[in-house]
């Protein structure tokens, strides 16, 4: 199922034992375009404390009522490690994260999972990573060993430069629910194309540069003329990605 981060980070949180709070933010890897992490802002009963948990604890989702259901405790919840949010999710402190849930993390041999209701998250298949983007951190440094985790809400309003110039700005995000995956990034290309919208596979993306908070895609305006048009609102079903893929070319993600 695909659904758009501005919904999803309106999501509510159920744990086994009653609600948590509601989805933020999303934290995905730069490097795949993998969700990692949702930021979940909690109720009282967690003092208001924001915290960490990853998709793959997702058992089910009600695309209806906006909720997502989770295999933990409120308890769990409420002592699981804090998070400060100054500083980069660091490995070290999702290791904690995964440790105190008693979890396997993404990058070891083994991906937590509910039993008997979802796939381990996946990385993309090798046809969607060969040739990927190269990221600039710019002036940022980051310390050997840490994680590529960006905030959907930061890569929100980027600038996006086809290969002759600016056609707009980021705008929303579409992620497959069920491998977690950002499939298609939403831009408005207001600047450009009044009134139309389209989506763009990160497979087009060449660089990301932070820094200048710029998205760089190997397409032309032309070819994004021609593109199909993007609704806000209305779910993005097979058929609309068949028609997009053929259009740009691209192999079926999901054969």
């Amino acid at each position: 199922m695909l659904w758009s981060a501005s919904d999803l980070t309106r999501c509510g949180i159920d744990a086994i034992d009653g609600s948590i709070g509601t989805i933020s933010d999303l934290l995905f890897d730069d490097e795949t375009w993998m969700v990692r992490w949702f930021v979940v802002g909690t109720g009282v009963f967690f003092t208001g404390r924001r915290v960490l948990l990853p998709p793959s604890a997702v058992v089910s989702a009600d695309a209806v009522g906006r909720s997502l259901a989770v295999d933990v405790t409120r308890e769990q919840v409420k002592d699981s490690p804090e998070l400060d949010f100054d500083a980069p999710v660091s490995r070290q402190h999702e290791r904690s994260l995964y440790s105190h849930y008693g979890w396997d993390p993404y990058w070891g041999p083994h991906t937590y999972f509910a039993a008997g209701d979802r796939a381990p998250v996946v990385p993309p298949q090798p046809s969607e990573t060969q040739g990927g983007p190269e990221f600039s951190t710019g002036s940022e440094l980051r310390t050997e060993g840490d994680p590529h985790l960006r905030s959907v809400s930061e890569v929100t309003g980027y600038y996006v430069l086809a290969t002759d110039g600016d056609i707009g700005h980021v705008e929303d995000f579409v992620v497959d629910t069920d491998a977690w995956a950002i499939r298609y990034i939403a831009v408005d290309t207001v600047n450009w194309l009044p009134g139309k919208k389209v989506l763009i596979s990160p497979t087009a993306i060449t660089e990301v540069v932070w820094a200048m908070q710029t998205v760089n895609v190997d397409l032309t305006r032309k070819q994004i003329r021609g593109a199909p048009e993007y609704l806000p609102g209305r779910v993005v079903d097979r058929a609309y990605e068949a028609i997009y893929h053929d259009y740009y070319g691209y192999p079926y993600y999901w054969k």
